[in-house]
């Protein structure tokens, strides 16, 4: 099926432009998805200020790893089913078969770095395809605009699966954007006896309790006393919040780190490491298990991302979504583009 389809393209950082060309078509084992939403993030915009570590970007790319659709095609060998469905999909573009992708770690795949709107193209685009062994259908009812926010989700689903949270226990988050009130959802569903979000902003610390957080606190209110958090999920990428994270946690803590920080982090203390016995994990994308779990509490209610939705723009609007993102507005949360 021909016919004409819009995509952003960033050329080179800080260039950008929205062109239009024939619709793609499915290859043998490949689908192709209307996209519905895309979610802008943090990373989109490193790629198009070129901050973004070279290995893990390649220009010219249509960017979008965060989206959700319907499929609208199928190619050789799959399912026809499938046309029709509002799905998502993994980004990481794994091998299958080097040996961390055999033990089920696709995202330590030593094949090399591939992804959909960093290496591949992306979903800031009217269409996209990709290998239909990626996809996550979804329930039939479930909100398409909310879906797009699952790639996040299933970040998240990974720290929650790594830190292995139990009924009872005292749980903390540390930033509450997107991932932090993603993981509040999640880690909320495990029925913590504490599960506090601290957040230096007074919206984010509101919207977390909305969200299942029994105390949301600044970085102030809870001072740097000793720790009492088994486990402690941290998903700022602050400079500072990494450290903070094991400080927060008890001793025999676990703590899973999941935001990114920019180079001049602090590091952590070896010496509280080992004398408190931490386990610290670090979550850097997230494997087909955890996109199956985010995918399930998504379709079964216990993840409602609605409320993270700040702005929905239209694909003719990327500039302005660039200039929300990187903006450090308090108000500004989730940006879609709605193609």
């Amino acid at each position: 099926m021909s016919g004409p389809a819009r995509s952003i393209v960033v050329e080179r950082p800080g260039a950008f432009r929205l062109v239009e060309a024939e619709r793609p078509d499915p290859g043998p084992g490949e689908v192709r998805v209307r996209v519905h939403a895309a979610g802008v993030c943090a990373s989109d915009r490193e790629l198009f200020d070129g901050t973004r570590p070279a290995d893990y970007a390649r220009y010219p790319v249509v960017p979008g790893h965060e989206w959700s659709g319907t499929v609208d095609a199928v190619g050789e060998g799959v399912d026809p089913a499938l046309v029709g469905r509002g799905t998502v999909a993994e980004g990481f573009r794994a091998c299958q078969r080097c040996e961390r992708c055999r033990a089920g770690e696709q995202t330590l795949c030593t094949a090399g770095y591939a992804e959909t709107g960093f290496t591949e193209p992306g979903a800031f685009a009217d269409y996209l395809v990709l290998p239909a062994r990626l996809l996550h259908p979804l329930a039939p009812d479930v909100d398409l605009t909310s879906a797009a926010l699952l790639e996040p989700a299933a970040v998240v689903a990974a720290a929650v699966l790594r830190g292995a949270p139990r009924a009872g226990e005292r749980i903390a988050v540390l930033g509450c954007g997107t991932l932090g009130l993603l993981a509040v959802q999640l880690l909320s569903a495990a029925t913590p006896v504490e599960l506090l979000a601290v957040d230096p902003r007074p919206r984010p610390l509101e919207l977390a309790g909305e969200m299942g957080a029994t105390r949301a606190l600044t970085p102030e209110q809870v001072g740097e006393g000793p720790g009492a958090f088994d486990l402690v999920v941290e998903t700022a990428g602050a400079p500072g919040t990494a450290a903070d994270a094991c400080r927060l946690a008890r001793r025999g803590g676990r703590v899973v780190l999941t935001g990114v920080p920019e180079p001049g982090a602090l590091g952590l203390d070896p010496v509280l490491l080992l004398v408190n016995q931490l386990t610290v994990a670090g979550i850097f994308g997230a494997a087909p298990a955890a996109w199956s779990y985010a995918v399930h509490a998504f379709n079964h209610g216990l993840l409602r991302p609605k409320k993270l939705v700040s702005h929905q723009l239209s694909l003719a609007s990327f500039g302005e979504a660039m200039r929300l993102v990187g903006s450090g507005d308090p108000e500004v949360g989730k940006v879609l583009l709605m193609p």
